[in-house]
């Protein structure tokens, strides 16, 4: 049985490039013996998952992505855009995929808004009985034109981090971001919630550092990243990924409480 409920579908070119960029560093792409994507959920175009396998495929060739679609007519009209590496088939939460396969990273964008927040545990745990050892889903929301975006990497010991990624060039406040947090994260930017806290913090670093906005976007949210550090928060990553206008967290310290 196909379980989950159909999207809206609306997507745009580039609009996950974010994140795309973001799988393609992931160990378990990298150190995988069977290198399986999902795109769940791409929507009512074939352009999502023949733009993560061209990208993808730069990182590990044989690399393979199947689009997955609850809804049958998007799957029959993205099929008529298959190619080497890239296929479609229906399905929704359960994944199903051919041969008893696995898969090593699973990307669900844009699929659990529709959801009620008590609704994203169930789903994180169907998802993930079908990772391979060691895989990964990555599972976020991103604005129409992918230049706010933020996701969660959740693998079988739970969720891992947050990532937040925006386009900072002409960025008025970070806390932008709210409107796109994760379905798990979204009701939560209330005061007393750990969220809510990150982007008061981020915002007043944002602030604080707006001098630098003289040597650029970059500099002003790098400095901004790294004060955020430095008070305690735990981020991850280096100044090269920050430099990408992305923020990665442990998931403890934005869980809702």
């Amino acid at each position: 049985m196909v379980e989950g409920r159909v999207t809206r579908g609306t997507t745009n070119t580039n609009r996950l490039r974010r994140v795309d960029r973001w799988i393609a560093t992931l160990p378990a792409l990298k150190l995988a013996s069977d290198p399986l994507v999902v795109d769940l959920g791409y929507g009512a175009s074939a352009t999502t998952p023949l733009e993560l396998h061209s990208r993808l495929v730069k990182v590990r060739p044989e690399v393979e992505v199947i689009g997955i679609e609850i809804e049958p007519e998007r799957v029959r009209l993205a099929s008529l855009s298959a190619r080497p590496g890239v296929s479609f088939r229906v399905g929704g939460f359960e994944v199903p995929l051919p041969a008893g396969r696995r898969a090593t990273v699973i990307r669900a964008f844009n699929v659990l808004r529709q959801y009620n927040e008590d609704e994203v545990p169930a789903a994180w745990d169907r998802m993930v009985a079908r990772l391979q050892p060691g895989g990964v889903l990555i599972e976020g929301t991103c604005n129409e034109i992918g230049r706010v975006g933020s996701w969660v990497d959740v693998t079988s010991d739970g969720p891992q981090t947050l990532t937040i990624s925006l386009r900072l060039a002409e960025l008025d406040k970070p806390s932008i971001v709210a409107e796109r947090l994760p379905k798990a994260l979204i009701h939560r930017n209330v005061p007393g919630e750990r969220i809510h806290e990150l982007l008061v913090a981020l915002d007043r670093q944002w602030a604080v550092h707006a001098p630098l906005s003289t040597f650029g976007a970059s500099q002003r949210w790098m400095a901004s990243v790294q004060s955020l550090r430095d008070t305690g928060w735990p981020v991850r990553g280096t100044r090269a990924r920050w430099k990408l206008g992305e923020l990665t967290l442990d998931w403890a310290a934005v869980a809702p409480l």
